[in-house]
């Protein structure tokens, strides 16, 4: 894997370091540690740009000594200009396979706030994004990983990243489908008669049958790993979003997995929408995973 990290002075930055410096990795995976000092910097004065220059350098020199002990090739460089797009060209450039940044970052070096720098990564990124969000695990522990899917192709590429990464012994991963009413093309619901049982019934049947086999899908790609996987279908009348935070908050999960896009695009899925959400919100770090090109 090609890894690259965006960092700044940010505590949120050294929780995303920290984060991949503990965590098991492919054989052969490099890291790359970036810090972007921002444009408007060279507007001010020289002191406060070479300042800001000092700070990017010594946060890529500690982020390299850090990611070193774990024997990974790691290499580290500080840029300047516009943070969002020095990280995308830098992704694109350097053909990386999942680009990780922290929740929230400094104004002083990088801005990686999400609604900013972070949601347009997670937005326009070529591969996977991360976000990290600070929660505190020991070093080495298993790990509870969330995998919510609703059978797209972006959801089982979803389930083949965690089946083809190494993670720590003991590793539970939850896989979750929605259920969700859906009508047939060019009908709204207005036009549904109320007590149109048999409408509804089929619907639900269609909506229960998506999800588990959203849900076969993925144990059967996890059942090759020995990862520990249980599945949960949820029929809750509320929306997937809300579902994912609410089941990984209450599992006590230390990564939610999810697609990019899924079965319907726009209605699911989709980078500012579903994604977005859960990556901005959750109590954990969130990984949204791209189909491979």
């Amino acid at each position: 894997m090609k890894i690259l990290l965006a960092m700044d002075t940010s505590p949120a930055s050294e929780a995303a370091l920290e984060e991949v410096a503990s965590r098991p990795w492919p054989a052969n995976s490099s890291i790359e540690a970036i810090s972007v000092v921002e444009s408007s910097h060279l507007w001010t004065t020289s002191e406060i740009v070479l300042e800001a220059e000092r700070c990017a350098q010594e946060v890529v020199r500690r982020a390299v000594e850090r990611l070193r002990c774990g024997k990974l090739a790691v290499s580290g460089a500080a840029f300047s200009g516009d943070p969002k797009t020095v990280i995308l060209d830098r992704a694109r450039t350097s053909a990386a396979d999942l680009v990780v940044v922290g929740s929230h970052g400094d104004s002083t070096v990088a801005r990686l706030l999400l609604g900013s720098v972070s949601s347009a990564v997670l937005r326009y990124a070529p591969c996977s994004v991360e976000v990290v969000h600070a929660k505190k695990r020991a070093a080495g522990a298993a790990m509870k990983i969330l995998l919510a899917t609703d059978g797209s192709e972006c959801s089982e590429r979803a389930a083949r990243v965690i089946a083809e990464r190494p993670w720590p012994a003991g590793t539970e991963v939850l896989v979750l489908s929605v259920v969700e009413l859906t009508l047939p093309p060019g009908r709204a619901y207005f036009e549904v008669p109320a007590l149109d049982t048999e409408f509804l019934e089929k619907a639900r049947a269609e909506a229960m049958k998506h999800a588990q086999d959203a849900i076969m899908q993925s144990r059967e790609i996890l059942s090759t790993t020995p990862l520990r996987a249980t599945d949960l279908t949820s029929v809750l009348a509320e929306a997937p979003k809300t579902i994912i935070l609410s089941e990984a908050n209450e599992w006590g999960a230390d990564l939610i997995v999810l697609g990019s896009h899924g079965r319907r695009g726009i209605e699911h899925f989709l980078v500012g929408s579903v994604s977005e959400y859960v990556a901005t919100h959750a109590a954990c770090s969130v990984e949204i995973v791209r189909k491979a090109a």
